[in-house]
């Protein structure tokens, strides 16, 4: 798509983009992925940032992510909440470490920085064995390690475009302002063969009534938690707030997941170019930036 295109949408909706540096935990697995990819999803580095302010952001609407066990929000800015996932077009797919949202199965803090967030309730129960590694074709998806908590967002769009890298992928020349939905799963990433597989929830070139849909979406892991909120990342606070209007179905418990299959999504070089796990942004908590989830 060509860059003045996506610089305009973006421009449009003030989306800043910044490059956080890694903690230093996550440094060496990092190293790696640098200069691959943008933190925010595709969002152009040189954007400029909105203004900061000492207190909440003001006049933006819902912001994501939350803690999606307390429904209470002040935030009232109406937007229509998008179509359910298989009358929208999957445009893309990417990851978090840890989960950005704090949810029933994932309430365990794991502090601040771009890899805070919340981990897994099984994350400190697992054996020698399961927080081994053995990489596929010698691949390693960075940034995430066995252990780790995953959030993963497949991001569906109600324009007519094909999957592809970044939010990008998720507008055309004749559709600059699309519909966004964001579907949200958290996974604990494991060496175990018998625990999920990734791939089974990618786009591999599946369509259903026309419209391009993920492989499977997970089972077993609660219904769905839909409120309205706002694209994420680690260049976002309660004080730098993207206007992005998204609608978000955040399944509320995790699942295992083998993290050689994760590995083989990067070894197999995959239409969004995703060979890492993003940063988070840190959890929202001021009642005037949530939505009340109906």
């Amino acid at each position: 798509m060509p860059r003045p295109l996506v610089a305009a949408f973006l421009s449009a909706l003030a989306v800043r983009s910044v490059a956080s540096a890694e903690s230093a935990r996550d440094a060496p697995r990092m190293s790696a992925a640098a200069g691959q990819g943008t933190p925010d999803h595709g969002a152009p580095a040189s954007y400029p940032a909105p203004a900061r302010t000492s207190g909440p952001c003001q006049g933006f609407g819902p912001q994501t992510p939350r803690d999606i066990a307390n429904a209470y929000g002040r935030n009232t800015a109406g937007f229509a909440v998008a179509p359910p996932p298989e009358d929208l077009n999957l445009c893309n797919i990417h990851t978090h470490t840890n989960a950005e949202h704090m949810g029933p199965g994932f309430s365990n803090y794991a502090g601040g920085g771009d890899h805070g967030g919340f981990k897994c309730a099984g994350s400190t129960r697992l054996s020698p064995s399961e927080l081994s590694r053995q990489p596929r074709d010698g691949t390693i998806f960075q940034a995430v390690g066995t252990g780790d908590t995953i959030e993963v967002h497949g991001v569906y769009t109600s324009c007519d475009v094909s999957p592809g890298p970044g939010l990008g992928a998720c507008l055309s020349d004749a559709c600059k302002t699309p519909t966004l939905r964001v579907g949200s799963q958290v996974f604990l990433a494991v060496n175990d063969p018998n625990a999920l597989d990734f791939c089974d929830f990618i786009w591999f070139g599946t369509t259903r009534e026309g419209r391009y849909q993920p492989r499977a979406l997970p089972t077993g892991t609660g219904a769905p938690v839909v409120f309205r909120g706002s694209t994420t990342g680690t260049g976002y606070t309660q004080q730098v707030c993207p206007p992005l209007q998204v609608t978000w179905s955040v399944r509320p418990r995790y699942a295992r997941l083998d993290i050689a299959t994760l590995d083989a999504w990067a070894a197999a070089g995959n239409i969004f170019e995703e060979n890492h796990s993003h940063g988070v942004r840190q959890l929202v908590t001021a009642p005037e930036l949530l939505a009340p989830i109906e």
